[in-house]
């Protein structure tokens, strides 16, 4: 995989995350842990991206 595709990878997966904590906020039955553990795989992931992207540029 190249560090292109291996970047839009991590965009799309944060991209998922987000809606999926969007939905988990306006769901009122939604556990708080669940909530925080995807804001915390966001992240991780929005950091991967960060650390990858000035490479991808070269």
């Amino acid at each position: 995989m190249s560090l292109s595709s291996h970047l839009q990878e991590l965009k799309r997966k944060h991209h998922a995350l987000s809606e999926a904590v969007e939905e988990a906020q306006r769901a009122p039955s939604t556990d708080d842990l669940l909530i925080a553990d995807l804001k915390k795989q966001k992240l991780r992931i929005k950091e991967e991206i960060a650390r990858l992207a000035p490479q991808a540029v070269m």
